[in-house]
């Protein structure tokens, strides 16, 4: 039982910090589905060009809930693909608070967060140009719809009884009547008409996605702590201590263990110099916490998922290499 209560405590402490992410993550989506139309998403559509942008920068915040709230976002395809990368590449959760009790200098700190955004943006921006590319090249639309929607249909939230674009696709299929602009805008005109309505079950739906989600987390983070606790990370210290070389490899594999344990191990085999600073980046670039355990459960497509995590690992580690091999040291 002694086993089991640490990992306990440590489970929900995780999951309650990024409850509140999920929760305004997805009263937001909510909000845009029920009231979206033409205009909503071309605007978002728009800003979602200068997504690497604020995904890099934003991430970099040394918060845990970012990188969960982005995976939502990019499952309703709110954000690019590129925003999703940048926000996993520059995510600082455990790495800050590590260096702050070894007192290692603001200025290193500062630089070392820097980089995370910065090599986020930028492989956020050039991830996004050779989507648009291909996408213009297959003769699709440069930038995917939003599908809002279909993740609430996906998560049984019975949020489509409300929302115009859903139940007028609910409609088609179980009749052979044409809908008309004319009555999907009819029955959004309906909607308006009971704001106060309408607000309560945006509520009610978003609530029950973050219920969902957090369950779902609450399960997995228990499975991966238990497993850490039994392993040891003394015994990951080892194996990514073991080679100069596999060590970025081995480094960018811890790093997708969606936990809090990689990114401290991580760290704190470089401040005891045992890891180089480019392998240290290579976990820490990979290491998207949560992020990659919720894009997996909500975004469709498990080989879409896999390309995601694999270009991640990718970009992490070579990045990384590529920084010893040139000497940079911070």
């Amino acid at each position: 039982m002694n086993f089991w209560i640490p990992i306990l405590e440590d489970t929900i402490e995780d999951g309650l910090k990024i409850l509140p992410f999920l929760f305004i993550t997805y009263l937001i989506m909510e909000y845009l589905e029920h009231r979206t139309g033409d205009k909503t998403e071309e605007m978002v559509q728009k800003a979602g060009k200068f997504g690497p942008l604020f995904g890099g920068v934003f991430g970099a915040f040394p918060q845990c809930g970012f990188s969960a709230a982005a995976s939502n976002l990019y499952a309703g395809r709110v954000i690019t693909i590129g925003t999703l990368i940048a926000i996993y590449l520059s995510t600082s959760d455990e790495m800050v608070p590590l260096f702050i009790s070894a007192q290692v200098p603001v200025s290193k700190m500062i630089i070392i967060i820097a980089m995370k955004a910065a090599f986020g943006v930028f492989y956020g921006f050039l991830i996004d140009l050779v989507v648009r590319r291909y996408r213009r090249w297959k003769k699709k639309s440069e930038i995917e719809k939003m599908k809002i929607d279909e993740l609430c249909k996906r998560e049984h939230c019975h949020c489509e009884e409300e929302t115009p674009k859903i139940s007028a696709h609910r409609s088609q299929k179980e009749s052979k009547e044409t809908i008309t602009k004319a009555s999907v805008a009819k029955e959004m005109q309906a909607s308006h008409d009971h704001s106060h309505e309408g607000h309560g079950n945006i509520l009610r739906s978003a609530f029950i996605h973050t219920i969902h989600i957090f369950i779902y987390i609450l399960i997995f983070t228990l499975i991966l702590n238990a497993l850490i606790e039994l392993v040891g990370e003394d015994t990951l210290a080892g194996i990514l201590s073991g080679n100069a070389v596999l060590s970025h490899g081995l480094a960018g594999i811890v790093g997708l263990i969606p936990n809090c344990a990689a990114s401290i191990v991580i760290t704190e085999l470089y401040l005891s110099g045992i890891i180089t600073f480019g392998a240290m980046m290579s976990g820490l670039l990979v290491g998207a916490g949560v992020g990659l355990l919720i894009l997996y459960r909500v975004n469709e497509g498990t080989a879409k998922n896999l390309q995601i995590t694999i270009i991640l690992y990718l970009i992490g580690t070579f990045t990384g290499f590529i920084l010893d091999l040139i000497g940079i040291v911070v």
